[in-house]
């Protein structure tokens, strides 16, 4: 007899480490090569001290003469609050319940719950490694009903629950589903009624204003501080704007720029689909394109070695040259199910025939050398 107990059960000793496996190994090639670590982190916070610079006290002398002077590393200490991630699952006491005396369907019920937990949970924080934290998905240009045309519907898909508020940062409306999204026209419809004048409206996802992972938007703003600490020269990433019909020659030349200036090294580029197809068109005129495998088991094309991935998530025209030794997520500890007092995971909403499941992990991720790290925008697409 299959009950509630059994299914918890299942949640924490067998499915947890398949899901967490494929949360931080499978849900995008860039999260796969970021360090995952417990380091720094003290109580809510991440505390990571990192160097830059070079020690002074490096120099050349005559055999009786003075010594360099003695000086010491230079470092500068990144504070920021660990962010709280959430993946929920909701099963109905009759799904639950007309599996109850058959263990393949309470097997098969499980398993295609998980899926939609690892696809939704896959596409949130993909997405989030490329955003600025602030949990914006889009901005309203002008609305027909609840036909709402934006900027950019990259980021958005049918049964996400969205919040809008306006210019002023008020919320306007709360947990509002996206229903249709016209990915040709950039226009999405919300359920709900419709929202007045909401031209300049920001559109984000539900109760996460503010609240995501410091992702590649953060990194390459022009913002005056990131995590914590003023953007001096060693803070501020490589970034050229306007690129137009990208070369060999230019790309190696940003690449060359980042490593010479920093001192890092460029081992990971990440592209949207269109600059991906153009760099395939380049190399391949000239010779054959060589592939690379991945951690994940991705498969990346490459360029001089280094690998080249494309990510739905890049903003158009764009291509990063990152060094992911310089990146690491750090967290209070790996995924988990929320469990209650009497250890339970799966938990009745009140006043409504389901049960709820939910997977937390308490992570920030942090780029120790952001002046290590390229940003090409403006490349035409192929």
């Amino acid at each position: 007899m299959i009950t509630t107990a059994t299914a918890d059960n299942a949640l924490k000793f067998y499915y947890l480490s398949a899901v967490s496996d494929q949360l931080n190994k499978a849900a995008n090639p860039f999260l796969a090569r970021i360090l995952q670590t417990t380091s720094d982190v003290w109580g809510r916070d991440v505390r990571k001290l990192v160097r830059y610079g070079v020690n002074g006290g490096i120099g050349a002398g005559t055999e009786a003469g003075d010594l360099p002077g003695s000086t010491g590393n230079r470092y500068a200490q990144f504070v920021v609050t660990l962010k709280n991630l959430y993946g929920t699952v909701e099963i109905s006491d009759k799904a639950l319940r007309a599996s109850a005396s058959a263990e393949g369907a309470f097997v098969d019920l499980l398993n295609d719950e998980m899926d939609g937990l690892v696809k939704s949970s896959s596409y949130n924080f993909g997405r989030m490694l490329f955003g600025d934290g602030s949990g914006k998905l889009a901005t309203v240009s002008s609305s027909e009903g609840t036909k709402y045309t934006v900027d950019t519907v990259q980021n958005i898909a049918e049964g996400m629950l969205v919040d809008v508020y306006d210019g002023a940062g008020t919320l306007k409306a709360e947990k509002r589903e996206v229903t249709e999204v016209d990915r040709t026209g950039k226009t999405v419809t919300l359920s709900g009624a419709a929202i007045e004048t909401p031209e300049s409206y920001t559109i984000c996802m539900q109760g996460s204003k503010g609240l995501e992972l410091t992702g590649l938007g953060a990194i390459f703003s022009d913002s005056e501080t990131l995590y914590g600490v003023q953007r001096a020269s060693w803070m501020k990433p490589y970034k050229k704007a306007e690129v137009g019909d990208l070369t060999e020659n230019a790309l190696q030349t940003a690449i060359d720029a980042v490593e010479e200036n920093s001192g890092s090294k460029v081992n990971f580029i990440i592209c949207s689909w269109g600059v991906r197809r153009k760099l395939v068109q380049l190399i391949s005129a000239a010779r054959s394109v060589e592939t690379v495998n991945l951690e994940g088991g991705y498969t990346a094309i490459s360029f001089n070695g280094i690998p080249v991935v494309a990510d739905r998530f890049c903003p158009a025209g764009t291509m990063y040259l990152l060094n992911t030794d310089d990146f690491g997520l750090h967290q209070l500890g790996d995924w988990q199910w929320m469990e209650s007092e009497d250890g339970k995971i799966l938990k009745q909403v009140a006043g409504k025939p389901v049960y709820t499941a939910t997977l937390v992990k308490y992570a920030e991720l942090l780029c120790y050398r952001p002046c290590g790290q390229g940003m090409l925008t403006g490349i035409t697409e192929a």
